[in-house]
């Protein structure tokens, strides 16, 4: 079994480099202690060089990391570009706790990434703000990783989500199918993020975590009877407990059909609890990753 991290330990390490590469060791062992894999599931293996080794097994790209020399037991036979796609609208402000979606978000997005690099992939950023889309096109290097590494600490989220005007930026470059990763809080005022899912869908595989806070779940707001939306301003006025059976009922109808609308589509659709390790979302990665494989 994997070694679980608990997101509040991971949340409080400010360095995003240090946190992934504690999350991706920690799910690496928990694999390599595993005697069952997920299935689909694979990762490179590295061990140190050994005389009498066969010297093309050897990792030049893992040497040029860490000026040692490792050798590959499980080769991947094909690189891919993944792009992860992050939700930078304010409703990704919310909090239970001492940390917000975004921050989850971030400390995901980072370890996927990570587990990317040491797959060989080249990986790019994109972050959903109002004002358009921030975009750091994908390529395979450490340098490269350091600075989305560095691009996801600086994230800040404000303002709805983007216009649909601005996706083009999504599409430029390779013509290669490749894997899109996003994450969000599908906080939607017209149905925009499903429209952008489909759009997307006819170029990538598409993964979707869907972020939910203990709170939202439990609808459990302490000392609170007053809400305001993150996006809109618009407020209203609720008992909780006179409440929480109708909103339970309601968010479990919403949430069955969010993952049938992309589940018919063809779309990888996972929710993520904000108090749970990220072993789940790895694994899931890992597993989708393999399928543009060719």
């Amino acid at each position: 079994m994997s070694i679980l991290l608990d997101p509040k330990v991971l949340m409080a390490i400010k360095s995003l480099s240090l946190s992934a590469k504690m999350t991706v060791d920690g799910f690496m062992r928990g694999i390599n202690k595993s005697t069952v894999k997920g299935q689909g599931l694979e990762f490179s293996q590295y061990r140190s060089y050994q005389p009498g080794d066969d010297l093309r097994s050897l990792d030049w790209k893992m040497f040029a990391r860490s000026d040692r020399y490792y050798i590959r037991e499980s080769e991947i036979e094909t690189n891919i570009s993944v792009r992860f796609l992050i939700d930078g609208s304010a409703s990704m402000n919310h909090k239970d706790g001492d940390f917000s979606k975004l921050d989850y978000a971030r400390h995901l997005a980072a370890s996927l990434a990570y587990l990317s690099n040491l797959q060989g992939d080249a990986i790019g950023l994109y972050v959903f703000e109002a004002s358009g889309i921030f975009s750091l096109a994908a390529k395979q290097d450490f340098q490269h990783l350091s600075r989305l590494f560095h691009q996801l600490e600086q994230l800040k989220a404000g303002g709805t989500f983007t216009n649909p005007v601005h996706y083009k930026t999504l599409y430029a470059g390779t013509q290669k199918r490749e894997l899109a990763v996003f994450i969000t809080d599908m906080y939607e005022a017209d149905g925009e993020l499903l429209k952008l899912l489909e759009t997307l869908n006819t170029r990538h595989e598409v993964i979707v975590f869907h972020l939910m806070s203990p709170n939202e779940f439990e609808l459990n707001y302490k000392g609170y009877d007053h809400f305001e939306d993150l996006e809109t301003g618009a407020s209203i006025e609720i008992n909780q407990d006179q409440a929480r059976a109708e909103y339970q009922k309601n968010l479990e109808t919403y949430m069955a059909e969010t993952r049938t609308k992309l589940l018919d589509r063809h779309i990888f659709y996972r929710m993520l609890n904000t108090d749970v390790p990220l072993d789940q979302a790895l694994r899931d990665f890992l597993n989708q990753r393999n399928k543009l494989k060719v």
